[in-house]
């Protein structure tokens, strides 16, 4: 079975993180929300689907 991608991955060093739905801050996006990454090492937003994956961490494959 295929998975989809996801639409953005962005890398952090910390394993909290926000996210908004936003790249400029303009009106679009959705409710500021707090991920917290576990020992996958990567969080997904429930909104928007972007990917957060801890540089240095198991899910990092750069």
């Amino acid at each position: 079975m295929d998975t989809i991608p996801p639409p953005e991955v962005f890398y952090t060093t910390s394993t909290r993180v926000a996210c908004d739905g936003n790249e400029a801050g303009g009106p679009n996006g959705h409710p500021l929300v707090y991920l917290q990454m576990g020992p996958s090492g990567f969080a997904d937003c429930g909104y928007c689907d972007r990917r957060f994956i801890l540089t240095g961490g198991p899910a990092d494959l750069r």
